[in-house]
Protein backbone atom coordinates (compact mmCIF):
# COMPACT_ATOMS: atom_id res chain seq x y z
CA UNK A 1 0.00 0.00 0.00
CA UNK A 2 2.72 2.67 0.71
CA UNK A 3 4.66 1.54 -2.41
CA UNK A 4 1.25 2.23 -4.43
CA UNK A 5 0.65 5.98 -2.32
CA UNK A 6 4.13 6.71 -3.23
CA UNK A 7 3.96 5.95 -6.97
CA UNK A 8 0.50 7.56 -6.76
CA UNK A 9 2.40 10.58 -5.67
CA UNK A 10 5.05 10.53 -8.48
CA UNK A 11 2.35 10.46 -11.07
CA UNK A 12 0.36 13.33 -9.51
CA UNK A 13 3.69 15.24 -9.94
CA UNK A 14 3.87 14.22 -13.06
CA UNK A 15 0.34 15.20 -14.09
CA UNK A 16 0.30 18.53 -12.44
CA UNK A 17 4.18 19.20 -14.54
CA UNK A 18 2.23 18.26 -17.49
CA UNK A 19 -0.91 20.29 -16.67
CA UNK A 20 1.22 23.33 -16.65
CA UNK A 21 1.42 23.09 -20.78
CA UNK A 22 -2.08 22.27 -21.35
CA UNK A 23 -3.67 24.40 -18.64
CA UNK A 24 -3.07 27.50 -20.73
CA UNK A 25 -3.77 26.21 -24.10
CA UNK A 26 -7.28 26.83 -24.17
CA UNK A 27 -7.31 30.11 -22.38
CA UNK A 28 -4.13 31.26 -24.00
CA UNK A 29 -5.48 33.21 -27.29
CA UNK A 30 -7.63 35.33 -24.89
CA UNK A 31 -5.05 35.66 -22.00
CA UNK A 32 -2.67 37.23 -24.65
CA UNK A 33 -5.21 39.32 -26.38
CA UNK A 34 -6.48 40.33 -22.49
CA UNK A 35 -2.73 41.75 -21.29
CA UNK A 36 -2.02 43.35 -25.05
CA UNK A 37 -1.56 41.44 -28.30
CA UNK A 38 -2.57 43.22 -30.96
CA UNK A 39 -4.20 40.21 -33.35
CA UNK A 40 -4.83 36.17 -33.27
CA UNK A 41 -1.42 36.09 -35.17
CA UNK A 42 0.23 38.42 -32.65
CA UNK A 43 -1.24 35.80 -29.56
CA UNK A 44 -0.15 32.96 -31.72
CA UNK A 45 3.51 34.07 -31.98
CA UNK A 46 3.81 35.12 -28.00
CA UNK A 47 2.01 31.71 -26.95
CA UNK A 48 5.03 30.32 -28.92
CA UNK A 49 7.71 32.90 -27.39
CA UNK A 50 6.58 31.71 -24.17
CA UNK A 51 6.47 27.97 -24.20
CA UNK A 52 10.28 28.28 -25.55
CA UNK A 53 11.03 30.08 -22.42
CA UNK A 54 9.13 27.80 -20.30
CA UNK A 55 11.56 24.63 -22.54
CA UNK A 56 15.09 26.76 -22.30
CA UNK A 57 14.34 26.23 -18.58
CA UNK A 58 13.74 22.64 -18.91
CA UNK A 59 16.49 22.43 -21.19
CA UNK A 60 19.06 23.77 -18.64
CA UNK A 61 17.65 22.61 -15.51
CA UNK A 62 16.66 18.96 -16.48
CA UNK A 63 20.14 17.32 -15.99
CA UNK A 64 20.81 19.65 -12.99
CA UNK A 65 17.19 18.78 -11.23
CA UNK A 66 18.64 14.94 -12.22
CA UNK A 67 21.87 15.21 -11.02
CA UNK A 68 20.64 16.69 -7.16
CA UNK A 69 18.37 13.75 -7.37
CA UNK A 70 21.31 11.36 -7.70
CA UNK A 71 23.04 13.00 -5.14
CA UNK A 72 20.74 13.94 -2.52
CA UNK A 73 17.34 11.97 -3.41
CA UNK A 74 14.34 12.23 -4.97
CA UNK A 75 11.59 13.35 -2.69
CA UNK A 76 13.17 16.71 -1.62
CA UNK A 77 13.81 17.77 -5.33
CA UNK A 78 9.96 16.72 -5.83
CA UNK A 79 8.53 18.25 -2.46
CA UNK A 80 10.53 21.49 -3.09
CA UNK A 81 9.47 21.48 -6.75
CA UNK A 82 5.81 21.21 -5.83
CA UNK A 83 6.24 24.03 -3.34
CA UNK A 84 7.79 26.36 -6.14
CA UNK A 85 5.02 25.39 -8.77
CA UNK A 86 2.03 26.08 -6.59
CA UNK A 87 3.51 29.30 -5.61
CA UNK A 88 3.97 30.19 -9.49
CA UNK A 89 0.49 29.04 -10.46
CA UNK A 90 -0.62 32.05 -8.03
CA UNK A 91 1.56 34.48 -9.72
CA UNK A 92 0.11 33.34 -12.98
CA UNK A 93 -3.47 34.15 -11.79
CA UNK A 94 -2.22 37.64 -10.45
CA UNK A 95 -0.55 38.48 -14.02
CA UNK A 96 -0.87 41.97 -15.59
CA UNK A 97 1.32 42.19 -18.30
CA UNK A 98 2.37 39.50 -20.61
CA UNK A 99 5.98 40.13 -18.72
CA UNK A 100 5.09 38.70 -15.96
CA UNK A 101 3.57 35.69 -17.38
CA UNK A 102 6.73 35.22 -18.59
CA UNK A 103 8.58 35.70 -15.87
CA UNK A 104 6.41 32.76 -14.34
CA UNK A 105 6.90 30.28 -17.30
CA UNK A 106 10.26 30.83 -16.46
CA UNK A 107 9.69 29.55 -13.03
CA UNK A 108 7.19 26.90 -14.36
CA UNK A 109 9.92 25.81 -16.48
CA UNK A 110 12.48 25.36 -14.16
CA UNK A 111 10.41 23.61 -10.96
CA UNK A 112 8.57 21.69 -13.93
CA UNK A 113 11.61 19.84 -14.95
CA UNK A 114 11.57 17.28 -12.23
CA UNK A 115 10.38 14.97 -14.98
CA UNK A 116 13.73 13.29 -15.14
CA UNK A 117 13.29 12.80 -11.00
CA UNK A 118 10.37 10.91 -11.36
CA UNK A 119 11.60 8.72 -14.02
CA UNK A 120 14.31 8.28 -12.14
CA UNK A 121 12.19 6.76 -9.26
CA UNK A 122 10.53 4.68 -11.62
CA UNK A 123 13.70 3.08 -12.75
CA UNK A 124 14.68 2.89 -9.05
CA UNK A 125 11.39 0.53 -8.24
CA UNK A 126 11.80 -1.77 -11.60
CA UNK A 127 13.49 -4.22 -12.97
CA UNK A 128 15.41 -4.04 -16.27
CA UNK A 129 12.35 -5.48 -18.29
CA UNK A 130 9.68 -3.48 -16.33
CA UNK A 131 11.47 -0.23 -16.82
CA UNK A 132 9.40 0.62 -20.56
CA UNK A 133 6.37 -0.20 -18.62
CA UNK A 134 7.58 2.48 -15.41
CA UNK A 135 8.18 4.84 -17.78
CA UNK A 136 4.66 3.96 -19.44
CA UNK A 137 2.88 5.28 -16.50
CA UNK A 138 4.85 8.46 -16.18
CA UNK A 139 3.87 9.06 -19.94
CA UNK A 140 0.61 8.29 -19.22
CA UNK A 141 0.37 10.50 -16.19
CA UNK A 142 1.39 12.63 -18.82
CA UNK A 143 -1.55 12.07 -21.00
CA UNK A 144 -3.66 12.40 -17.94
CA UNK A 145 -2.17 16.40 -17.26
CA UNK A 146 -2.80 16.64 -20.95
CA UNK A 147 -6.42 15.69 -20.32
CA UNK A 148 -7.02 17.88 -17.15
CA UNK A 149 -4.89 20.67 -17.93
CA UNK A 150 -7.15 21.55 -20.97
CA UNK A 151 -10.21 20.35 -19.87
CA UNK A 152 -9.75 22.43 -17.07
CA UNK A 153 -8.65 25.38 -18.66
CA UNK A 154 -11.56 25.44 -21.16
CA UNK A 155 -14.12 24.54 -18.13
CA UNK A 156 -12.96 27.17 -15.95
CA UNK A 157 -12.46 29.76 -18.69
CA UNK A 158 -16.13 30.48 -18.63
CA UNK A 159 -14.65 31.87 -14.95
CA UNK A 160 -12.31 34.15 -16.36
CA UNK A 161 -9.06 33.49 -17.93
CA UNK A 162 -6.88 33.47 -14.70
CA UNK A 163 -9.65 30.28 -12.76
CA UNK A 164 -7.64 27.60 -14.08
CA UNK A 165 -4.41 28.92 -12.67
CA UNK A 166 -5.90 28.87 -9.21
CA UNK A 167 -7.44 25.74 -9.31
CA UNK A 168 -4.17 24.44 -10.27
CA UNK A 169 -2.40 25.94 -7.13
CA UNK A 170 -4.83 24.52 -4.50
CA UNK A 171 -3.70 20.65 -6.55
CA UNK A 172 -0.17 21.25 -6.46
CA UNK A 173 -0.60 22.23 -2.52
CA UNK A 174 -2.76 19.25 -1.95
CA UNK A 175 -0.03 16.87 -3.57
CA UNK A 176 2.60 18.19 -1.91
CA UNK A 177 0.98 17.73 1.33
CA UNK A 178 0.19 13.84 0.50
CA UNK A 179 3.90 13.22 -0.40
CA UNK A 180 5.22 14.53 2.74
CA UNK A 181 3.89 11.85 4.33
CA UNK A 182 3.66 9.01 1.86
CA UNK A 183 6.51 9.24 -0.46
CA UNK A 184 9.70 7.69 0.86
CA UNK A 185 13.59 7.92 -0.45
CA UNK A 186 14.61 5.23 -2.89
CA UNK A 187 18.50 7.00 -3.20
CA UNK A 188 20.37 4.74 -0.65
CA UNK A 189 23.87 5.26 0.05
CA UNK A 190 24.95 1.88 -2.74
CA UNK A 191 23.27 3.78 -5.52
CA UNK A 192 24.23 7.50 -4.32
CA UNK A 193 26.36 9.38 -6.69
CA UNK A 194 28.57 12.60 -6.34
CA UNK A 195 27.12 15.88 -7.46
CA UNK A 196 29.51 17.16 -10.23
CA UNK A 197 28.81 20.34 -12.11
CA UNK A 198 30.60 19.46 -14.81
CA UNK A 199 27.57 16.30 -15.37
CA UNK A 200 24.82 18.78 -13.93
CA UNK A 201 24.46 21.14 -16.95
CA UNK A 202 22.97 19.88 -20.07
CA UNK A 203 26.14 19.54 -22.62
CA UNK A 204 28.47 17.72 -19.94
CA UNK A 205 25.53 15.41 -19.39
CA UNK A 206 24.90 15.19 -23.13
CA UNK A 207 28.68 14.28 -23.56
CA UNK A 208 28.76 11.95 -20.71
CA UNK A 209 25.25 9.81 -21.46
CA UNK A 210 25.83 10.22 -25.46
CA UNK A 211 29.16 8.47 -25.31
CA UNK A 212 27.57 5.20 -24.42
CA UNK A 213 26.50 2.33 -26.82
CA UNK A 214 23.85 3.83 -29.38
CA UNK A 215 22.46 6.01 -27.02
CA UNK A 216 23.65 9.02 -28.98
CA UNK A 217 21.73 7.62 -31.64
CA UNK A 218 18.39 7.54 -29.91
CA UNK A 219 18.76 10.87 -28.14
CA UNK A 220 18.65 12.45 -31.65
CA UNK A 221 15.25 10.54 -32.73
CA UNK A 222 14.20 11.83 -29.39
CA UNK A 223 14.99 15.35 -30.44
CA UNK A 224 13.67 15.31 -34.14
CA UNK A 225 10.48 13.25 -32.79
CA UNK A 226 9.90 15.62 -30.02
CA UNK A 227 10.50 18.68 -31.95
CA UNK A 228 7.32 17.47 -34.29
CA UNK A 229 4.87 16.31 -31.66
CA UNK A 230 5.25 19.80 -29.64
CA UNK A 231 2.97 20.67 -32.39
CA UNK A 232 0.00 20.48 -30.60
CA UNK A 233 1.03 22.85 -27.45
CA UNK A 234 2.36 24.76 -30.04
CA UNK A 235 -0.82 25.83 -32.66
CA UNK A 236 -3.14 23.28 -31.59
CA UNK A 237 -5.64 26.02 -29.82
CA UNK A 238 -4.68 28.87 -33.05
CA UNK A 239 -5.05 25.83 -35.80
CA UNK A 240 -8.44 24.39 -34.64
CA UNK A 241 -9.90 28.23 -34.32
CA UNK A 242 -8.49 28.89 -37.48
CA UNK A 243 -9.39 25.93 -39.41
CA UNK A 244 -12.53 24.76 -37.69
CA UNK A 245 -13.90 27.76 -35.94
CA UNK A 246 -13.69 25.86 -32.56
CA UNK A 247 -13.70 28.37 -29.51
CA UNK A 248 -12.17 27.73 -26.07
CA UNK A 249 -14.07 25.57 -24.53
CA UNK A 250 -14.34 23.15 -27.56
CA UNK A 251 -10.13 22.91 -28.20
CA UNK A 252 -10.15 21.68 -24.03
CA UNK A 253 -12.43 18.59 -24.96
CA UNK A 254 -10.49 17.77 -27.79
CA UNK A 255 -7.44 17.78 -26.31
CA UNK A 256 -9.11 15.67 -22.88
CA UNK A 257 -9.82 13.35 -25.41
CA UNK A 258 -6.71 13.44 -26.74
CA UNK A 259 -4.83 12.76 -24.09
CA UNK A 260 -7.25 10.04 -22.51
CA UNK A 261 -6.27 7.60 -25.24
CA UNK A 262 -2.47 8.33 -24.21
CA UNK A 263 -3.04 7.78 -20.94
CA UNK A 264 -4.85 4.32 -22.29
CA UNK A 265 -1.75 3.45 -24.63
CA UNK A 266 0.87 4.25 -22.20
CA UNK A 267 -0.07 3.34 -19.19
CA UNK A 268 -2.10 0.03 -20.39
CA UNK A 269 -1.47 -0.59 -23.69
CA UNK A 270 2.00 -0.27 -24.43
CA UNK A 271 3.15 -3.55 -22.07
CA UNK A 272 0.90 -5.81 -24.44
CA UNK A 273 3.28 -3.66 -27.74
CA UNK A 274 6.25 -4.62 -25.98
CA UNK A 275 5.08 -7.80 -24.99
CA UNK A 276 4.35 -8.51 -29.11
CA UNK A 277 7.07 -7.01 -30.46
CA UNK A 278 9.73 -5.70 -28.02
CA UNK A 279 10.99 -1.93 -27.21
CA UNK A 280 12.51 -1.27 -30.37
CA UNK A 281 9.84 -2.51 -33.11
CA UNK A 282 6.86 -0.89 -30.49
CA UNK A 283 9.39 2.44 -31.08
CA UNK A 284 9.55 2.01 -35.02
CA UNK A 285 6.01 1.47 -34.84
CA UNK A 286 4.50 4.66 -33.27
CA UNK A 287 6.92 6.65 -35.08
CA UNK A 288 4.97 5.48 -38.45
CA UNK A 289 1.77 6.10 -36.73
CA UNK A 290 3.42 9.93 -35.97
CA UNK A 291 4.08 10.31 -39.37
CA UNK A 292 -0.03 9.76 -40.66
CA UNK A 293 -1.36 11.62 -38.27
CA UNK A 294 0.33 14.68 -39.19
CA UNK A 295 0.00 13.63 -42.78
CA UNK A 296 -4.09 13.68 -42.43
CA UNK A 297 -3.63 16.43 -40.22
CA UNK A 298 -2.31 18.29 -42.75
CA UNK A 299 -5.38 18.58 -45.28
CA UNK A 300 -8.46 18.27 -42.35
CA UNK A 301 -10.60 21.31 -42.71
CA UNK A 302 -13.52 20.20 -40.31
CA UNK A 303 -13.81 19.21 -36.85
CA UNK A 304 -15.36 15.70 -36.63
CA UNK A 305 -12.05 14.83 -38.96
CA UNK A 306 -10.08 15.75 -35.88
CA UNK A 307 -11.58 13.02 -33.71
CA UNK A 308 -11.56 10.69 -36.43
CA UNK A 309 -7.92 10.97 -36.51
CA UNK A 310 -7.15 10.76 -32.44
CA UNK A 311 -6.89 6.57 -32.41
CA UNK A 312 -3.85 6.85 -35.37
CA UNK A 313 -2.75 9.52 -33.43
CA UNK A 314 -2.73 8.39 -29.95
CA UNK A 315 -0.63 4.88 -31.04
CA UNK A 316 2.13 7.08 -31.78
CA UNK A 317 2.37 7.29 -28.01
CA UNK A 318 4.03 4.34 -27.48
CA UNK A 319 7.46 5.68 -29.19
CA UNK A 320 8.84 7.68 -25.98
CA UNK A 321 8.36 4.74 -23.53
CA UNK A 322 10.02 2.53 -25.53
CA UNK A 323 13.30 4.65 -26.40
CA UNK A 324 13.33 5.53 -22.86
CA UNK A 325 13.49 1.96 -21.77
CA UNK A 326 15.97 0.87 -24.34
CA UNK A 327 17.81 3.86 -23.13
CA UNK A 328 17.67 3.04 -19.17
CA UNK A 329 18.60 -0.43 -20.07
CA UNK A 330 22.12 0.94 -21.15
CA UNK A 331 23.05 3.06 -17.64
CA UNK A 332 24.30 2.13 -14.38
CA UNK A 333 21.81 2.31 -11.53
CA UNK A 334 23.68 5.42 -10.40
CA UNK A 335 22.76 7.26 -12.82
CA UNK A 336 19.40 7.26 -14.12
CA UNK A 337 18.75 10.79 -12.54
CA UNK A 338 21.10 12.23 -14.88
CA UNK A 339 20.16 9.64 -17.90
CA UNK A 340 16.35 11.24 -17.34
CA UNK A 341 17.50 14.64 -17.32
CA UNK A 342 19.26 14.16 -20.42
CA UNK A 343 16.11 13.32 -21.83
CA UNK A 344 14.25 16.52 -20.32
CA UNK A 345 16.50 18.74 -21.93
CA UNK A 346 16.46 16.58 -25.28
CA UNK A 347 13.10 17.19 -25.35
CA UNK A 348 13.17 20.40 -24.57
CA UNK A 349 15.90 21.74 -27.08
CA UNK A 350 12.87 20.55 -29.57
CA UNK A 351 10.15 22.09 -27.44
CA UNK A 352 12.40 25.36 -27.60
CA UNK A 353 12.59 25.72 -31.13
CA UNK A 354 9.61 24.01 -32.50
CA UNK A 355 6.58 26.40 -31.00
CA UNK A 356 9.01 29.12 -32.52
CA UNK A 357 9.06 27.45 -35.77
CA UNK A 358 5.05 25.59 -35.85
CA UNK A 359 3.51 29.13 -35.02
CA UNK A 360 5.69 31.10 -37.77
CA UNK A 361 4.91 28.38 -40.34
CA UNK A 362 1.20 28.61 -39.29
CA UNK A 363 1.08 32.62 -39.33
CA UNK A 364 2.65 32.61 -42.93
CA UNK A 365 0.36 30.49 -44.42
CA UNK A 366 -2.76 32.05 -43.10
CA UNK A 367 -1.69 35.62 -43.07
CA UNK A 368 -2.86 37.77 -45.90
CA UNK A 369 -0.96 37.41 -48.99
CA UNK A 370 0.32 34.16 -48.13
CA UNK A 371 1.39 31.99 -51.38
CA UNK A 372 -1.49 29.79 -50.88
CA UNK A 373 -3.70 29.18 -47.77
CA UNK A 374 -3.06 25.91 -45.27
CA UNK A 375 -3.63 26.03 -41.99
CA UNK A 376 -1.93 22.77 -41.35
CA UNK A 377 1.27 23.71 -43.35
CA UNK A 378 2.78 22.91 -39.67
CA UNK A 379 1.83 19.43 -39.37
CA UNK A 380 3.42 18.79 -43.21
CA UNK A 381 6.49 19.78 -41.55
CA UNK A 382 6.25 17.32 -38.46
CA UNK A 383 5.17 14.80 -40.96
CA UNK A 384 8.25 15.09 -42.68
CA UNK A 385 10.46 15.09 -39.30
CA UNK A 386 8.81 12.20 -37.82
CA UNK A 387 9.84 10.47 -41.15
CA UNK A 388 13.27 11.80 -40.41
CA UNK A 389 13.17 10.16 -36.99
CA UNK A 390 11.99 6.74 -38.47
CA UNK A 391 14.91 6.86 -40.69
CA UNK A 392 18.02 7.67 -38.35
CA UNK A 393 16.12 5.03 -36.03
CA UNK A 394 15.80 2.40 -38.79
CA UNK A 395 19.68 3.31 -38.91
CA UNK A 396 20.53 2.40 -35.66
CA UNK A 397 18.76 -0.56 -35.56
CA UNK A 398 21.32 -1.54 -38.99
CA UNK A 399 24.34 -0.35 -36.75
CA UNK A 400 23.82 -2.66 -33.70
CA UNK A 401 21.18 -5.41 -32.85
CA UNK A 402 19.33 -4.96 -29.67
CA UNK A 403 20.73 -6.74 -26.51
CA UNK A 404 18.90 -10.02 -25.64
Amino acid sequence: MSRQLAITFVLITVVIDSMGIGLMMPVMPDLMLELGAEDLGNAAIWGGFLSMIFALMQFLFGPFLGALSDRFGRRPVLLLSLVVVAVDYVLLGLAWTIWVVLIARIIAGIASATQSTASAYMADISGPEEKAQGFGLVGAAFGIGFVLGPLIGGLLSELGTRAPFYAAAILATANLILGYFVFPETVTDEIRRKFEMRRANPFGAFKHVGQLPQVGRMLLVVFVYNFAFMIYPAIWSYFTQEAYGWSAYDVGISLAAFGIMIAFVQGFAIRYFIRWMGEAKTAMFGLVMNCIAFAIFTVTNAGWQAYAIILITTLGAVTMPSLQGMMSRRVGNDAQGELQGVLVSTQSVGSILSPLVMTMVFWYFTAEGAPFYLPGAPFLLAAMLTFLGLILFLTRTRMAPEPS
